[in-house]
């Protein structure tokens, strides 16, 4: 395993269409253990195989509540019409966090580390996460739904708020 580059705003492969995975590679599984390993250096809770200059569908999350998840060729759907806004911050824009309205809940079918068919329903913290690693592999940033300007922020702020709070809405990907 190694850790990768994360790409920061203003570089171009941050506004490209990813490709889906059409095999699971050794390399590929090299790249998605990287990932995790990349995210939590980085202390996030999700990260984009583009954030790491591969443009590949893939993206991993977790969010701290003892659930690990790879999504290879993610397709997600919202469930209902419930609506979340909540601070949003992304790796691949470091040190700025906004606010973004999601749905609630979505459903994902994608592909796993074993590149086996999966589906669940994600709701919340994991959904927002979901959606906003989602959007990476589309060349879309959060910036660009996010309401009003972004804000500066430090990292010690993220930490207490995460201390304080359940779950750090501005540690996504």
């Amino acid at each position: 395993m190694a850790l990768r580059t994360i790409r920061i705003d203003g570089d171009p492969i941050l506004e490209k269409e990813c490709k889906p995975v059409r095999e699971l590679t050794e390399r590929t599984r090299e790249l998605i253990q990287d990932m995790f390993e990349t995210m939590y250096r980085e202390q996030g809770v999700g990260l984009a195989a583009p954030q790491v200059g591969i443009l590949k569908q893939i993206f991993v999350v977790d969010i701290g509540d003892g659930n690990r998840f790879v999504c290879i060729n993610p397709e997600l759907t919202p469930i209902g019409e419930e609506l979340q806004t909540g601070e949003e911050g992304c790796l691949s824009i470091p040190g700025k966090q906004g606010i973004v309205t999601r749905p609630m809940r979505v459903h994902v079918r994608a592909r796993n580390e074993d590149f086996a068919a999966i589906e669940f329903d994600a709701e919340g913290f994991l959904a927002r996460a979901m959606q906003h690693e989602n959007d990476h592999l589309h060349g879309i940033l959060y910036r660009t739904k996010a309401e009003g300007e972004l804000e500066d922020v430090e990292y010690e702020e993220l930490v207490e708020e995460n201390t304080e709070e359940e779950g750090n809405e501005a540690a996504l990907g």
